[in-house]
């Protein structure tokens, strides 16, 4: 019906004997861009925001039946990674308008009255003799429409190639930070799902148990075993309750770390309605597996647009250098009265020759070229995170894959060693010794298949992660809903 956990994790997680390890901390994704940075601030927690939600909504008395569809579609809309990935977005698209607005028309009016009185001697008017020099108070009137428009200036076109650049970076980055959701969340289900199977083998342990901790009563009481006997069994009963108290509260803390990740309303009690079931192997070369993440990684394709916006601010820092062609105008009615104005206007055109600026151009073209030089850096590392990401991912589903097998081999001997060895001690040839050897194996072989499941489908999520493609994997089986 569903493949459980095709998407599951993107870190790889080593196996463990009695629960699986908590998802891993996302690595931070890289925000810093010209002139559109990351949002401002923080919240002043260490914890990734990847493994916080948003909770919204109220708490119902009625328990929620959670699928991992459900779980992922609920984090992709309320988890902080998600939602801070959005608002950077919007930072970007801002700074975008404020570098257009520098290309764009420059209107606004402005309507004016002014009572003054002027003396014309101080303007250098020669006034005859016996005529003042001070005239009014007199009113002046004046409605006007200003315009200004750039006709040329490459320093604000590169500027707003930049932020463009910067824009489509910052959509790159958060589609990013919606794969890293799918995956953070499908790894808490899973592991939720993988200490819900652990109660599961604790409680039939402890069902065992206690079923040879009866047999070995009546087999005392026939005169058959030895008390030393009936202390074992009963030691084993004891140790199965300790095993079922600690696994009963690993789920309970992991149900509850998913709950935070998908922001689930504060107190909303919930169940896993999926069961924790093998992903097939992925029918994939590693050749097209590094071209398909060359193509899909989306914080890879958001590196290369920071190469392109470094390289265009550098050409901006150059425009500052060069002529720009400005046209102002202006038209409106100025006048001693609003009944005796008249219109009136003008028209500038203006070339712009910069011919010193005290080094201010050669500093920025500096710092453009370590920005850059930067950019490229990063990106050149994160092709090579991406190579050794799919080969390690390869390496990490083979390894799977042959754990799980060992260990299902394992987890049938030790059943069937389990059985023998009832049957030796109702038998009277064989202690209790045998068979709590004999439970213990059991104990330890449904662990290690457990984790071995778990390891293995945290593989095949570490493949689907490298290949930058968790959320079109969780579309499919979201049946293409957003």
């Amino acid at each position: 019906m569903l493949l459980l956990t095709s998407f599951a994790a993107a870190w790889p997680a080593a196996a463990q004997p009695q629960t699986p390890p908590p998802p891993a901390a996302p690595p931070a994704t890289t925000s810093s861009q010209s002139g559109s940075s990351g949002t401002r601030g923080g919240s002043g927690s260490t914890l990734s925001p990847y493994l916080r939600g948003v909770p919204t909504g109220t708490a119902t008395a009625e328990t929620l039946s959670l699928t991992i569809v459900d779980a992922v579609q609920r984090a992709l809309e309320h988890n902080l990674g998600t939602l801070l990935a959005e608002q950077r977005v919007s930072e970007a698209g801002g700074a975008r308008w404020r570098a257009l607005s520098d290309l764009l028309p420059d209107v606004r009016g402005r309507l004016s009255a002014t009572r003054q009185k002027v003396n014309l001697a101080a303007f250098g008017f020669p006034l005859p003799a016996g005529i003042p020099s001070l005239v009014g108070p007199f009113n002046v009137y004046d409605a006007r429409v200003f315009a200004a428009q750039s006709i040329f200036d490459l320093h604000a076109i590169n500027s707003a190639r930049a932020e463009t650049h910067n824009v489509a970076a910052a959509r790159f980055d958060y589609k990013n930070a919606r794969d890293i959701v799918v995956l953070v969340s499908a790894n808490s289900y899973a592991q939720a799902l993988a200490a819900f199977a652990l109660v599961d083998a604790a409680r039939a342990q402890l069902e065992t148990a206690q079923a040879l901790h009866q047999q070995a009563v009546d087999l005392k009481q026939g005169g058959l075993v030895a008390g030393i006997d009936v202390l074992r069994a009963e030691v084993q009963v004891d140790t199965a309750r300790q095993r079922v108290t600690a696994t009963q509260a690993d789920f309970d803390k992991s149900k509850l770390q998913l709950a935070r990740i998908i922001g689930l309303p504060l107190g909303q009690s919930f169940t896993l309605a999926d069961q924790m079931r093998m992903v097939a192997f992925p029918d994939i070369t590693l050749e097209a597996a590094l071209d398909r993440a060359y193509q899909s990684r989306s914080d890879y394709q958001a590196a290369l647009a920071r190469i392109e916006a470094a390289e265009a601010n550098r050409r901006a820092i150059t425009g500052e250098a060069l002529p720009s062609v400005r046209v102002t105008a202006d038209y409106g009615e100025i006048g001693l009265s609003p009944a005796s104005a008249q219109g009136s206007f003008n028209v500038t055109g203006a070339l712009n020759v910069p011919i010193f600026q005290g080094g201010r151009t050669r500093g920025r073209l500096i710092e453009a070229d370590a920005e850059l030089r930067t950019r490229r850096t990063e990106a050149d590392d994160l092709k090579a995170g991406i190579y050794y990401e799919v080969r390690t991912a390869f390496l990490d589903l083979q390894a799977g894959q042959e754990q799980l097998r060992v260990a299902t081999r394992a987890r049938e001997l030790a059943g069937a060693q389990l059985e023998q060895s009832r049957d030796r001690f109702a038998a009277g040839v064989a202690g209790s010794i045998e068979v709590v050897q004999a439970q213990e194996a059991v104990a330890l072989a449904s662990d290690q298949y457990i984790s071995a499941m778990f390891t293995s489908n945290l593989a095949t999520g570490n493949l689907v992660r490298a290949l930058g493609i968790a959320e079109d994997a969780a579309r499919q089986l979201l049946g293409g809903r957003r």
